[in-house]
């Protein structure tokens, strides 16, 4: 039997973790996907499933028009209020809210692990103008955290994974998410990565892992008792991780 997954919906009762703990993306990586893309600074661009704007923040400095399409209220509203450039609207990835041809291309950073369906490809195609373009980014964990957080903390992190189900990170890693392109009207899946190390002390740190699917879809007391004993067992201070960065992108065929 297959463990049991975190539901895709749980984000928002973690947005402020979330917004504190999840990293920003590389600019250099970021351009070479727009580079691929052959996008020039007046497109206008889509967001989709964008959380609390953490890619958007990057896109409205570099295009003239961003929309950000994010179905959870909660996520939704601090996207407003820290990218407030961007043009928030409610919406999931099989029911866009914009016109047919609305966009140049489609973004989507962290999510689109969470509707990869042939829905969502042909309603992502729906919205591009022709030749337009697609770039889905992830960010992988690398190693561990150094310094090294300890058995005890390890364990209780595994426990609350168990408690809450398997995180979003084996959908990306299994490559099922895929399938989805099968006889859709995209062209070749390209692909770059960067390896990057990422510094945060403790509380973003810790932020990070509250935002996890696993623990931000359990109950409100279980996650505070969790925070705090985490905090008893790690110290405050700097911690270092590990990134893979990859990048996906395709265009519209013909």
């Amino acid at each position: 039997m297959s463990p049991r997954s975190a539901p895709p919906d749980a984000f928002g009762r973690a947005a402020r973790e979330y917004e504190l703990g999840r990293p920003e993306w590389p600019e250099e990586l970021i351009d070479r996907v727009i580079q691929g893309l052959a996008l020039e600074e007046d497109a206008a661009v889509l967001d989709l499933g964008a959380g609390t704007g953490k890619l958007t923040r990057a896109l409205v400095r570099r295009f003239g028009r961003v929309l950000a399409v994010e179905p959870d209220d909660a996520m939704r509203a601090v996207l407003e209020e820290v990218v407030p450039a961007a043009d928030a609207r409610a919406g999931g990835a099989e029911e866009i809210p914009l016109a047919e041809g609305s966009v140049d291309a489609v973004f989507s950073a962290e999510a689109f692990h969470w509707f990869a369906t042939r829905k969502a490809v042909e309603e992502i195609a729906r919205v591009l103008r022709p030749g337009g373009g697609l770039g889905i980014l992830w960010n992988i964990p690398v190693g561990v955290t150094e310094p090294p957080l300890g058995e005890p903390v390890e364990a209780l992190i595994e426990e609350a994974f168990r408690r809450g189900g398997a995180p979003g990170l084996p959908r990306v890693l299994s490559g099922e998410w895929r399938e989805a392109f099968a006889g859709s009207a995209f062209g070749e899946l390209r692909e770059e990565e960067v390896e990057r190390e990422v510094v945060s002390d403790r509380e973003s740190w810790l932020a990070n892992l509250l935002s996890v699917s696993s623990i931000a879809v359990q109950p409100e007391a279980d996650r505070r008792a969790f925070a705090a004993r985490v905090r008893e067992l790690v110290p405050a201070g700097q911690y270092r991780r590990r990134f893979r960065t990859i990048a996906y992108w395709t265009r519209l065929a013909g």
